[in-house]
């Protein structure tokens, strides 16, 4: 797993065995002095582009740089296509995406990422991808993903990250039954704009009526809050 701590050390014995100061790498790259300390100290990475200018800059191979971060042989290929503008970039699996999720554009993920939608890319990567990703491309991952280790916890942590779009997306997994019936529980708090289509789908026998005792008990919940912030 790439380790930007690991690199950042790296990044500094190379500058200092270049005997330059962060000012000056700084201005070599054209970034402040307070960015490079950081690279240093491994808690920022450079943007990709940056890492061919660094390499050219103390005499190493592109390799050899994200070498230094210890990465995964696949994570050594996402980051050298992507330094080098390669755009057919193909990730072996998405374990590599998820590493890597922080340090890279989300038009790069995007990409990454749908190479994995027709294999039904499971939930609890899509909940650690979706802070990175753009709207669409999580909704479009929702609605090919696979959600056979989800929980109510995993679930909650999730929803609040979700757009609109998205939030239906996992509403249609409940109706089609590809979600247990459960989830509308940690899901009502954040889209309670769904309550009638429960409702209809009670009636309809898409859904059993025991969701209108989870219906109820939060409605209830949200009415004695209001009740109590009034007083």
């Amino acid at each position: 797993m790439f380790d930007t701590i690991k690199f950042g050390k790296a990044l500094s014995t190379l500058r200092k065995d270049a005997d330059m100061t962060q000012n000056e790498v700084a201005d070599k790259l054209n970034l402040s002095r307070q960015a490079i300390s950081k690279y240093e100290r491994g808690e920022s990475f450079p943007d990709i582009s940056v890492l061919v200018m660094i390499a050219q800059l103390f005499g190493v191979t592109l390799d050899q740089l994200i070498y230094y971060g210890e990465p995964t042989r696949g994570e050594s290929s996402i980051l050298k296509n992507v330094a080098s503008g390669n755009t057919d970039i193909v990730a072996e699996n998405i374990a590599d995406v998820v590493n890597l999720a922080p340090l890279l554009k989300p038009s790069v993920l995007s990409k990454l990422s749908h190479q994995f939608e027709k294999q039904g890319i499971d939930i609890s990567n899509i909940i650690l991808l979706a802070e990175y990703l753009n709207d669409e491309t999580v909704v479009k991952l929702i609605e090919n993903a696979s959600f056979d280790e989800i929980s109510d916890d995993l679930l909650e942590k999730f929803v609040p990250m979700l757009n609109h779009d998205s939030k239906e997306a996992i509403f249609q997994k409940i109706l089609d039954g590809e979600m247990d019936w459960h989830f509308i529980k940690a899901l009502l708090p954040y889209a309670d704009y769904i309550t009638t289509q429960i409702e209809a789908a009670v009636v309809e026998g898409v859904l059993p009526r025991n969701v209108l005792d989870i219906l109820n008990d939060y409605c209830w919940d949200w009415s004695t809050t209001e009740y109590r912030k009034k007083r």
